[in-house]
């Protein structure tokens, strides 16, 4: 055995994993193949989106269709979906209730820049499963956030927004700052981006009130930018009191608490502000809102809403710097009231939780029994194994614990035994139409997997 080891693994046995398992997967798909190298030059690096070219496979596959929680290539090769689109899909793919909707909309408009009577009952349906907000609709959870804090800033008259390092609100420029030796720094990596960010963010570690306090005590915050739960990289939970100190420190020192709950909306019924009794000023969630359909929604308290029209109300005539012309369309409302009265429902999150905590079970039991060091958290409906010891405690201990070699070849294995799960980190998520066979079939091919990593040489 070789004596480097990445995450407990021997390096020469995970790179002839690797190796074999890159393969077989090439093998299984050479229509795929052939078709990216007849098409896909026209499309920058590519891939429609950029994004895409982050899974770890030798090629993509070219999807056929999807339906519930299966997903189906053009060389006929089915899978059991844990990554639902990285939440996009959260509630399956083409939910029953939401593709009705969109049948019947379509044949009405697709959009106008005008309400509707649906868009009105939407509105009833956020407050009842959300919360008593005052909403605005948008098309990303990116576009949401932007918009949060334009409105933050224009309520305290402050530049800055707090974000913790390792954060992720989508692409929203503010947010890409890191920690480097206590002081905030443009993220590395960022492209094109000529701005110091430090003049308009500043991070803190998750999990550290002390180091909040410190950044709000300067007085020029205007509002924290926070998930519940940090998700993008390992997950990290929040400790015992985090949430209430938070909310406790921005009214001490004047700044808006805005809750993005794009990722954590599997937490339950209302998502983790919801379940934990969260007070946030100003709500947002994304993703799998509308059932697959690009949506988010974003909402102030009363309060906060107030604030905001007397904002409004002094500004020189002029563009707000808020909203997008395709945002808030019949087509998002029609979507956003199937899945929340027929699809984000409570028998539905039951089924969702029962089965992902079967899967993290199943995952734990997995990693105890070859002796892995590593750890395994649940929130709600989603699911993470971490290839490292654990609980993670901030952003930093996430960035050491991700493991991009080790989680490369598991995931290409995962795929070639039948199981897709989120390629940017070790995500796995429960849908309504997810079947306890599928999650069995993800537990006994992980368990072998780890049988091949961490076999005795």
């Amino acid at each position: 055995m070789s004596a480097e080891t990445i995450a407990g693994i021997s390096s020469d046995r995970l790179a002839a994993f690797a190796a074999r398992e890159a393969e077989t997967y090439a093998k299984a798909r050479p229509k795929a193949a052939k078709a990216l190298e007849k098409g896909a030059g026209v499309f920058l690096g590519g891939v429609p989106m950029h994004w895409m070219s982050d899974w770890p496979m030798p090629h993509l596959p070219l999807v056929a269709k999807a339906h519930g929680a299966r997903i189906e290539d053009i060389d006929g090769v089915a899978l059991d979906d844990f990554c639902l689109g990285d939440t996009g899909s959260m509630f399956g793919h083409s939910p029953p209730p939401v593709a009705r909707a969109i049948r019947h909309q379509a044949r009405r408009g697709l959009t106008y820049m005008l309400p509707t009577e649906t868009a009105l009952e939407a509105g009833r349906l956020l407050t009842e499963r959300f919360g008593p907000f005052r909403w605005q609709i948008a098309t990303t959870a990116t576009d949401a956030n932007r918009f949060a804090l334009r409105v933050a800033r224009a309520i305290t008259g402050r530049p800055k927004v707090l974000v913790f390092n390792g954060c992720y609100h989508g692409t929203v420029d503010d947010t890409f700052v890191v920690l480097e030796n206590g002081r905030t720094v443009n993220a590395p990596g960022l492209l094109g981006q000529v701005n110091d960010l430090s003049q308009t963010a500043v991070a803190c570690e998750f999990n550290d009130l002390a180091g909040v306090e410190a950044a709000l005590a300067k007085g020029d915050v205007a509002a924290i930018l926070t998930e519940p739960v940090m998700t993008n990289s390992c997950m990290v939970l929040p400790q015992a009191g985090f949430h209430d100190g938070l909310r406790q420190l921005s009214r001490k020192y004047g700044a808006l608490l805005i809750m993005d709950e794009t990722h954590t909306i599997s937490s339950g019924l209302g998502g983790y502000t919801r379940v934990h009794s969260l007070r946030p000023d100003i709500f947002v969630v994304g993703k799998c809102v509308a059932g697959g359909m690009p949506t988010a929604v974003w909402g102030l308290t009363d309060e906060t809403a107030k604030r905001y029209e007397e904002a409004d109300a002094k500004r020189e005539p002029g563009r707000t710097g808020m909203g997008t012309t395709l945002s808030a369309n019949p087509m998002q409302f029609a979507c956003l009231v199937a899945t929340l009265s027929e699809v984000m429902t409570p028998e539905n999150y039951a089924h969702m939780e029962k089965l992902a905590e079967r899967l993290s079970a199943g995952l734990r039991k997995a990693i105890e029994r070859h002796k892995a060091p590593w750890h395994v958290v649940r929130v709600g409906a989603r699911v993470e194994f971490i290839c490292a010891p654990g609980p993670l405690r901030n952003g930093t201990e996430a960035g050491y614990a991700h493991q991009p070699r080790v989680e490369a070849a598991i995931h290409t294995a995962l795929i070639n035994r039948g199981t897709l799960i989120a390629p940017f980190h070790n995500m796995m998520l429960i849908s309504p139409a997810t079947r306890k066979r599928q999650v069995d079939r993800l537990i006994a091919n992980f368990d072998t997997i780890l049988t091949d990593l961490f076999k005795a040489a």
